[in-house]
């Protein structure tokens, strides 16, 4: 028994090799432009055209809002240092799993993984699913075809992806730029054209600020903020296909974040220029009414273009992360053997088709509110055990290669780890019936690891 709960990499025997079909290798193409088009594409989505007005109606005071949206792109600069030593020192594909199996074994290593998989596989469908809807915005006519235009994406881009990783890369890039225009047309737009709307409302008194409600407020607000800044951390699972990861990983970390932290900080400001605090605060959709208040009944087409282009980079982006998480895994022998093949052009084709294949039976169900309940949970347990692991591997293996050390180490490091635990705890409270789904999850992973542990020492 011991044996099996080793913290040493568990191997393939010779027997399972065997079974391995003839593979090649990943494709050491990608740089640092697609690395920021990864990051900016994964992290701006349909959000931050929708949370705006509802942290607008937490908050109830203008400096406090942009102080707020600041915070979080503090906290993700922090964060992405944190990724970048570990993802030069570990340039693998998967990304956290493999930092947190390195740091805390294999067992850790594989729960993070399945978590990682299990919250970037949901993002694929649900995109799908709104790029039909968006569709039908622009065109009318197709209204009640949406499920098959999402099915019809998802065949596209996974036939697409076939093509190789350079393909993706190019997708990634095109998509990214195109987003970063729209939103900079968007964010000018609004200071140039639309007449400033500063009400009396934008100036909360002090007391109103230091009072219980407006913590709670800024509670929930970070919470939610943070959430909309998620995605970045999906450039570590593409270290292994960089050219130069010691060098790029580090820039394309910290230019997409720099970028999507002044997308989203200009964006607050425009929006707040071009309307009232008290129409912010009870807009559902805060992009189209400050589309509308600038380009009249033509801005909500704008601002369906705008989350069309959003959305594709972002599915586009999940759609790669995902299989190379699984590619991982498959090659560290806890997911078929056959996840790890890539073919000669770089693409691991049986983790993509195993993918798409989760992803259509995900559109045909049509519901993710469980999911992406469970979802919010595992995107903070992961990274969460990744900034641990920079911890426990500096104590562990100070001798291994560094080509970037987290700056402000430890204490940048122990404050993304308190900060994100504090974000649990706030999740888990005012969730708890999936917070006990998760605890359930983690404790049934235990017994199928030893499965697969058992089941690679038969082999051999």
């Amino acid at each position: 028994m011991d044996d099996l709960l080793s913290n040493q990499q568990p191997t393939l025997h010779i027997a399972e090799k065997a079974k391995l079909p003839r593979t090649h290798e990943l494709k050491k193409v990608l740089g640092v432009a697609f690395g920021i088009a990864l990051v900016v594409g994964n992290v701006i989505g349909a959000g931050i055209l929708r949370n705006p007005g509802t942290v607008a109606q937490y908050l109830q005071n203008y400096w406090l809002i942009i102080s707020c949206w600041v915070f979080g792109g503090i906290y993700v600069l922090v964060a992405v240092g944190a990724y970048a030593e570990l993802g030069t020192m570990l340039p693998k594909a998967g990304g956290a799993y493999n930092y947190v199996k390195r740091a805390f074994g294999n067992y850790a290593g594989f729960v993070s993984g399945w978590f990682q998989y299990l919250v970037s596989g949901i993002s694929p469908a649900y995109y799908c699913i709104l790029i039909g809807e968006y569709l039908v915005l622009l065109f009318p006519s197709l209204r009640g075809y949406e499920k098959s235009m999402a099915i019809a994406f998802l065949l596209a881009f996974t036939l697409y992806h076939f093509t190789g990783v350079r393909s993706g890369s190019v997708m990634q890039q095109v998509t990214g730029l195109i987003k970063v225009l729209c939103f900079a047309t968007l964010i000018v737009s609004c200071f140039v054209f639309g007449q400033v709307k500063i009400n009396s409302d934008q100036a909360t008194s002090l007391n109103t600020i230091v009072n219980s409600t407006i913590l709670l407020g800024i509670l929930r607000s970070l919470e939610l903020i943070t959430g909309t800044y998620s995605g970045w951390e999906s450039l570590g699972c593409f270290a292994e296909e960089d050219k130069n990861p010691g060098k790029n990983i580090p820039r394309a970390f910290f230019m997409g974040a720099i970028i999507v932290m002044l997308i989203y900080v200009l964006i607050n400001l425009a929006f707040l220029h071009v309307l009232p605090l008290s129409t912010l605060s009870h807009s559902t959709l805060a992009a189209a009414d400050a589309a509308n208040a600038v380009f009249g009944s033509r801005g909500a087409i704008i601002i369906t273009v705008i989350a069309l282009f959003s959305i594709i980079g972002a599915f586009n982006g999940h759609l790669m992360e995902i299989i190379r998480i699984l590619f991982g895994l498959s090659r560290d022998g806890y997911f078929m053997a056959k996840g790890a093949y890539v073919n000669k052009k770089g693409t691991p084709t049986v983790a993509l088709v195993f993918s798409a294949v989760l992803s259509l039976m995900l559109i045909l169900i049509g519901s993710f509110n469980i999911l992406y309940a469970l979802g919010g949970f595992m995107a903070i347990i992961v990274p969460t055990l990744a900034y641990a692991s920079l911890i426990k591997l500096r104590l562990k293996e100070p001798g291994l290669p560094r080509p970037y050390h987290a700056w402000g180490y430890p204490y940048s490091t122990i404050a993304i780890i308190i900060i994100s635990i504090g974000l649990f705890i706030g999740f888990a409270l005012g969730d708890l019936s999936n917070f006990i789904v998760i605890a359930v999850i983690a404790l049934l992973s235990y017994p199928v690891y030893i499965l697969l542990v058992k089941r690679k020492v038969k082999v051999g």
